[in-house]
């Protein structure tokens, strides 16, 4: 085991959804954090400059929180583009971390299939240059990266172990699985340990990404429908991002997990429609409509986490049915707070609220 007290940690890509919650947890656990990031990619920059989204006011303000609670915790936020190799070695080299976790990326499936190049050049690019760093000082103690459940394809039988055999759907897919090997390579050539993550449906509070479980719960929300697209057979293994941070930590604290591939989810599929029916738990007359499925989503299911169970003692402790409720109440508890009018807005929420406040 490693002491991750005043260890030097530095994020690379680390103001976002993953990267905030994983800094505040490794600075309440006593370790030097340091984030680089440039707020371009579904961050601040883009929810700035955007016009015609309703989304836009809220996930301004979700991202603008985001900042607020890494300045609380005296978390650096050092706003550098990883595309540029030279200042960002350099940045890298003032930092000196023991530990790189690598989190840039173009982080959505079907964005990466509308614009590859900008997949490539904020996924691919951004990561040759940190291993680049890692390989020329030489001391870097370990190098995280964080790849994707999408890197299978199909999963057989619906159930998949780090052993199975990859085989990417789309351009998502193809480039996270090269940026494994990328790392592999720089491990075998230059001796540098290494940890590879593979995360399936994260979900939690304040996220932007658009992944299914934010785009359920602000639908049902505003009253609007919630679209499965797909029967509803459909199975993921959503995983609460609060399971994935404890599990990130424990990478960085056990020496085995350096060079070795890991699933990191909840480790039990559930299908859409199980999601949708506590949703409907929730918010009683929520429609739920079917449309066909995209021909590039793979069918996936369980990500088998018994590799982590057993070397690092990783213990995940929210099912969508607890983690879903906590997530949900998040939402509520941040739109009814007295000052949220412009978010309550955004979420037609002015009318509930009116009649709260009156009964």
């Amino acid at each position: 085991m490693i002491d991750i007290k005043n260890r030097k940690i530095a994020l690379v890509g680390g103001a976002g959804f993953i990267g905030h919650h994983l800094a505040i947890e490794l600075k309440r656990k006593g370790a030097n954090v340091e984030i680089i990031d440039s707020p371009q990619v579904n961050n601040l920059l883009k929810f700035a400059v955007r016009t015609g989204d309703k989304n836009r006011d809220l996930y301004y303000h979700f991202i603008n929180e985001r900042l607020n609670l890494l300045r609380s915790a005296n978390i650096p936020v050092h706003v550098q583009d990883a595309r540029e190799y030279h200042t960002l070695s350099h940045l890298l080299g003032q930092l000196n971390p023991q530990v790189i976790v690598h989190l840039a990326a173009v982080s959505h499936a079907g964005l990466s299939n509308k614009d590859p190049y900008s997949t490539f050049d904020h996924s691919v690019h951004t990561l040759e240059n940190a291993l680049d760093y890692a390989r020329a000082v030489g001391n870097v103690e370990q190098f995280v990266y964080l790849s994707s459940s999408m890197v299978y394809g199909h999963f057989p039988q619906g159930h998949v172990t780090e052993e199975t055999p990859c085989a990417p759907l789309g351009v998502y897919g193809a480039l996270k699985y090269a940026g494994e090997k990328m790392v592999t390579a720089y491990s075998q050539v230059f001796d540098m340990p290494c940890t590879i993550v593979r995360p399936s449906a994260l979900y939690g509070e304040r996220c932007v990404s658009r992944r299914v479980v934010q785009i359920f719960i602000e639908n049902a929300i505003r009253g609007e429908e919630v679209v499965v697209h797909g029967d509803g057979s459909d199975r993921l293994d959503f995983t609460y991002i609060g399971d994935f941070v404890q599990g990130i930590v424990k990478f960085i604290e056990n020496e085995k997990a350096r060079d070795e591939i890991f699933n990191l989810t909840y480790g039990e599929s559930r299908t859409i429609g199980e999601l949708s029916d506590i949703l409907k738990a929730e918010f009683p007359g929520l429609k739920v409509t079917f449309k066909p499925k995209d021909k590039l989503t793979p069918d996936r299911g369980t990500l088998s986490v018994a590799k982590a169970r057993d070397l690092i003692d990783y213990e995940p402790q929210f099912p969508i049915d607890k983690g879903l409720p906590r997530y949900i109440h998040w939402y509520r508890t941040l739109l009814e707070t007295s000052g949220r009018e412009n978010m309550r807005a955004d979420l037609g929420m002015e009318d509930k609220q009116e009649r709260s406040t009156s009964s």
